[in-house]
């Protein structure tokens, strides 16, 4: 499927409520690129996601990036990176699983990556339970990380057309009420 004009689109949401599944599947489908913000927010390293990439910095990487391109595809919160980011989209899909659920995810996929060395790697281990205990604070509107309250508001603050997708869709579904809003544009 191509489109005539350009489209911008903006994928958020808790860790594990599917960002970057539906982000790469929708870029698959519209044929624009995906980006993902935790390439940008982190510097790699050999214990990946522990060395955090100056935000400046990882602010122009992103904008170099997306300033090649009239259409794309950002996953990931871009709430603390700065007022900017606001007029960067015409359309945000926000996505919200049920904490359980994206807890197990969260925990599957953190096996998938590092295998046994979560439970045997001290080092491993300690992040791994650090992650656990700041994703599962998402639901905590008073939590000083990442939570539904501040993705909330930041919602409200965009120009663009915003989707709310709540519960345990299928990327099929997700896909098919993105589709419709872009149609529609």
């Amino acid at each position: 499927m191509q489109y005539l004009y350009a489209m911008k689109i903006h994928i958020l949401g808790a860790s594990c409520a599917g960002s970057t599944t539906l982000g790469n599947a929708l870029s698959v489908k519209l044929n624009i690129p995906y980006f993902d913000t935790d390439s940008f927010f982190w510097e790699k390293s050999a214990v990946p996601y522990t060395v955090k990439r100056d935000p400046l910095l990882r602010n122009e990487l992103l904008k170099a990036e997306l300033s090649l391109l009239d259409s794309y595809i950002v996953g990931g919160s871009l709430v603390s990176w700065g007022e900017e980011w606001k007029q960067q989209f015409d359309l945000a899909v926000f996505l919200y699983l049920p904490k359980e659920i994206r807890m197990e995810r969260l925990v599957q996929r953190e096996i998938e990556r590092y295998g046994n060395a979560i439970y045997d790697d001290p080092q491993r281990q300690q992040l791994f339970l650090d992650f656990i205990e700041w994703a599962s604070q998402y639901e905590n509107r008073s939590f000083t990380g990442r939570n539904i309250g501040i993705h909330e508001s930041w919602l409200e603050s965009l120009n663009c057309h915003v989707i709310k997708i709540v519960g345990d869709t299928t990327v099929a579904e997700r896909l098919r009420r993105i589709l419709e809003a872009v149609n529609r544009r």
